[in-house]
């Protein structure tokens, strides 16, 4: 068994007879067909349809709902949801001293939840309580996400600035394209329709070690996107994929810190990098 303490998530847990419903209309994945035993990827988005928040969602006793995210938007969202709680009967509370770790290798637990995000491959799962041992250490979780094409908000886009698509959030389950309504659905749902998503998460590759999260991507001396979670030679980058389409079609080398670097869609995803426009 794999398993890396992740000291920088914290829980928060919504609970009440009326937490389902209030979470159905404001956050972004389907919590009524959230089956226990299941860490969803979810978001609380801005009525302009970008990540505000980003958290693995699971159900926890009768009515509860635990929400794993990063420390720092800890205090920030549970404002937020109180603000959108009215009159619902649904208690808001941060869950203290419980740790939360990530776990691969191993069968499924009583005390294991499977994260949703790792569609290709074995299982990974979510565990979280007190006194987590750690059998790895950060960078081969690091590895495992970027081997597995799982971006995480604040080491591979920063919050605030991507839509759901960008990130994947439409391929794993982290929006819900055909429930009702919720906070910045309008955007989401142009965006699928349209097919108007133009950035998305990529791995990327060197020759040498990547240079530090934040280095732009470019091409003909062009910002086509920015490298994300990095070890070693690998790594993870948000980018304009039209962009890099046309540098790969017309064999404009694609470079990171000034070094050549080659770019691919995750395989889970089914996507292809779209035909080069050469009119742009």
């Amino acid at each position: 068994m794999s398993c890396v303490s992740l000291p920088h998530r914290s829980l928060v847990r919504i609970a009440g007879e009326d937490s389902q419903t209030l979470l159905q209309d404001v956050i972004s994945c389907d919590v009524e067909g959230l089956a226990s035993g299941l860490a969803r990827l979810g978001a609380l988005l801005t009525p302009q349809g970008k990540i505000l928040f980003e958290f693995l969602v699971s159900r926890t006793g009768e009515n509860g709902f635990l929400f794993d995210m990063d420390d720092d938007q800890v205090a920030a969202f549970m404002q937020r949801m109180t603000m959108y709680r009215l009159r619902a009967r649904a208690d808001i509370e941060r869950v203290a001293s419980t740790g939360v770790a990530a776990c691969w290798d191993c069968p499924k637990a009583e005390d294991l939840f499977v994260d949703e995000r790792f569609i290709d491959g074995p299982a990974v799962y979510r565990c979280y309580g007190e006194d987590l041992a750690d059998t790895d250490n950060a960078d081969d979780y690091a590895r495992l996400r970027i081997e597995r094409g799982v971006p995480e908000a604040g080491r591979d886009y920063a919050l605030s600035d991507a839509f759901p698509h960008d990130v994947l959030m439409d391929l794993n389950e982290g929006v819900a394209l055909k429930k009702g309504c919720y906070v910045g659905q309008e955007v989401v749902s142009r965006m699928q329709h349209r097919g108007t998503a133009r950035r998305r998460i990529v791995h990327i590759a060197g020759e040498s070690a990547l240079p530090p999260p934040g280095t732009p991507v470019t091409a003909n001396d062009r910002t086509i996107g920015q490298l994300g979670t990095t070890l070693e030679d690998i790594g993870l980058a948000l980018v304009r994929i039209d962009k890099a389409a046309k540098a790969m079609d017309e064999e404009t080398p694609i470079l990171a810190g000034g070094a050549p670097v080659t770019l691919a869609l995750p395989s889970w995803t089914g996507l292809r990098f779209p035909a080069a426009d050469k009119n742009d």
